[in-house]
């Protein structure tokens, strides 16, 4: 079979392969450049090329007596090829769970499950393929229920299962986007999931894409707070609540006259009730006219 790969990519899979066969040790000299120009026919810069590939991935290292040589962690001698992308995934949620979106890499992956970052590339395109995985994994993680009768719970419940995804896995919102949504399974099945609220409903598409995008949007809006949040907490050793009590105690007089000795406010609390202004609001293009109740003049909640 002719192998369709660029000449450097050939390069480093032969290279990568003497080491995992252990003809090349950790320590010993890998081909200069010049002897990978002869030996495979290339030019120098392609030459440079694999080398640098190599480099990257942490599969060899420069040393400043001998040159470049095999790393001391190196391409595991066992076999690579039934590497699973869930393996792959998984080893990447748990960098992001520990370490943020930010410390997520196939370099940091591959060293997580000991392979070459070259071994991931044959199962995964980009890094931004890996973030797309990463999302869908996570929305994959919900436990549907049984659909609510009525459109307003079914949102509501909805909302809430994003917002755990979210919880869960803070550094998820980012990585949804409304405008171009990932075309992945666990991520089609929770739109799919949320449109059946509109079962029954005489609504065209263009709204029923909307109202999904807007509930989506807000969600995921909201949660774009988590992570920081979660810093913040850690900074200063207080919880939102904690950290409000402590600026009221400073600047009573100012706070005061905002709001209540007592009153709490925190992610939750304006998530539930920005969730339900959005809901009463969504009752106009839900609802045929006739149908609405009267609107109610209480407070929140009522």
């Amino acid at each position: 079979m002719t192998d369709h790969r660029p000449p450097y990519l050939r390069i480093v899979a032969e290279i990568e392969r003497r080491i995992a066969a252990g003809e090349l040790r950790p320590g010993d000299p890998v081909p200069t450049t010049r002897a990978i120009a002869r030996e495979w026919g290339v030019a120098i810069a392609t030459a440079t090329k694999a080398l640098a590939a190599l480099n990257h991935s942490g599969t060899i290292e420069s040393t400043s007596r001998v040159g470049a040589v095999v790393a001391a962690r190196r391409l595991p001698s066992r076999n690579t090829a039934g590497l699973e992308r869930e393996q792959i995934v998984q080893a990447a949620m748990q960098i992001a769970d520990s370490r943020g979106l930010a410390a997520l890499s196939l370099r940091a992956v591959a060293a997580e499950l000991g392979v070459a970052t070259l071994t991931l590339r044959r199962h995964l395109d980009a890094d931004a393929e890996l973030t797309q995985l990463l999302a869908d994994a996570a929305f994959a993680e919900i436990d549907y229920p049984e659909p609510a009768p009525v459109w307003r719970s079914h949102l509501r419940v909805a909302a809430q299962l994003q917002w755990g995804v979210y919880q869960r896995h803070p550094w998820v919102p980012p990585l949804v986007s409304i405008t171009r949504p990932a075309t992945l399974p666990a991520m089609i099945a929770y739109g799919l999931w949320t449109l059946r609220a509109f079962d029954g409903l005489e609504l065209d598409s263009s709204t029923r894409l909307h109202v999904y995008a807007t509930l989506v949007n807000y969600v995921r809006g909201t949660a774009m707070n988590i992570e920081s949040e979660a810093r913040a907490e850690l900074d200063t050793g207080m919880t939102s609540k904690q950290w409000g009590a402590a600026r009221l105690a400073v600047e009573r007089p100012l706070i005061t006259q905002l709001t209540e000795p007592n009153t709490e406010v925190d992610l939750e609390s304006l998530f539930a009730f920005g969730l339900e202004r959005l809901l009463d609001g969504l009752t106009i293009v839900m609802t045929p006219p006739k149908t609405r109740r009267p609107r109610s003049h209480h407070g929140p909640g009522h």
